[in-house]
Formats: C-alpha cells, structure tokens, sequence
C-alpha cells in the first residue's frame, strides 16, 4: 500500500508539462553554468578597453558572439525543455595549430598592481581561465541533466568551449606568455610506449 502511495506521488516525465522536465540537481548546476557564463561575458567588457593587439580583440569579439547565442539558446532550452530555435553551433578557431615548444628565459612574474599594468598576456590568462570554468561546469550540468535537450545542450557545448580555450593556447605560446617544455627524446619515447593494446580487444561488429 506505501509504495502504491510512493508510486502516485511520483509523476512520470511524460505527465509532466515541458519546461518542468526538470530534476533538482540539474536545476542548481545549470544555474551555477549559466551564472558563471554571464560572468565570464560581463569580464569581458571590463577587459576588451585593455587590450593592445588587434588579433586578441579580434578574438574576444569572436568569442562574445559565440558565448551570447550560447547564452541564448541554452536559456531557452531551459526555458522551454524543448529543441532551442538556434541549435548548438560550432566554433571554429581561425588560428592553424602550430605549437611552439621548448623553454625561453623571460622576467619573473608579479601581479600586477594598477589596471593600467593589465596586458594582453594577463587578459588572455582570464579568457582562458573564464573557458575552463565553464568548460568545468557544463561537463558537471550535462552529468546531471535528466532533461534530454538540456543535457545535450551543455554537452554539446563543452568542445566548443576546449576549441575557445585551445584557440587562446596556441596565441599564448606564439606570443611566448605559454611556453611548452618537451621531456628529452628518449624519456617522451619511455612514456609513449608504455601502454600496449588489450589482444583481442576490438569491439564486435
């Protein structure tokens, strides 16, 4: 008789209108995805006045488009619990992918102690570090979701947000504010070669 009564209280998801197709936790962490996106956008503005080169400017405004019809389309989903108007675009970064590698002397670092210290290698760092959050909080919301839009709406997101921070990488190392060192040859080939294949591991057809 309790579960009965368990089982009346429950509502399935088919019951259930649209837009409250929605659990509890997905509720809380799409909250704090979609806050700390807004962050990221509105740190923006404050950053876009300090930088000097162009191509990083350029980049940002890139960015914002991608990040605002993001922004969009995932609170419509919310919203909604139904297929956003505007699906999930694709990002696609304008740099090649050339890596430089190897160690430069430079100057210690110091954080800097007035705005007009801010440089395009620090505001590049707080775009980067603006991606991997929300990168960080998309993968913890899609984890979550019950609700199948919203869950691939994140999910979907997330390799545009690693192909945003990527694209910020490979200007960092060109400018030499990221610098990549490589283990001697023989130690990479060690680490290379140190996993070998399951036999007979292929999956059936």
């Amino acid at each position: 008789m309790q579960n009965q009564q368990q089982n009346l209280n429950m509502q399935n998801s088919t019951q259930m209108p649209a837009q409250q197709s929605h659990g509890g936790h997905e509720l809380f962490d799409s909250h704090e995805a979609i806050s700390g996106l807004i962050g990221g956008m509105e740190q923006g503005l404050l950053y876009e006045q300090h930088i000097q080169d162009p191509e990083l400017k350029t980049m940002m405004q890139q960015h914002k488009t991608y990040l605002t019809q993001l922004y969009n389309t995932i609170v419509e989903t919310l919203k909604t619990g139904q297929e956003p108007q505007v699906k999930t675009q694709t990002y696609n970064m304008a740099s090649d992918n050339n890596v430089t590698y190897g160690m430069q002397p430079s100057q210690p670092k110091t954080p800097a102690q007035s705005v007009n210290e801010l440089n395009d290698q620090c505001i590049s760092s707080f775009m980067m570090a603006n991606l991997k959050s929300c990168a960080s909080s998309f993968t913890m919301t899609s984890l979550e979701a019950t609700n199948p839009v919203l869950r691939r709406v994140f999910a979907d997101s997330i390799p545009n947000l690693i192909e945003m921070a990527y694209e910020i990488f490979l200007y960092q190392n060109k400018h030499q504010y990221y610098q990549v060192p490589q283990l001697k040859q023989e130690d990479m080939q060690i680490y290379m070669n140190s996993f070998a294949p399951v036999q007979g591991g292929t999956m059936p057809h």
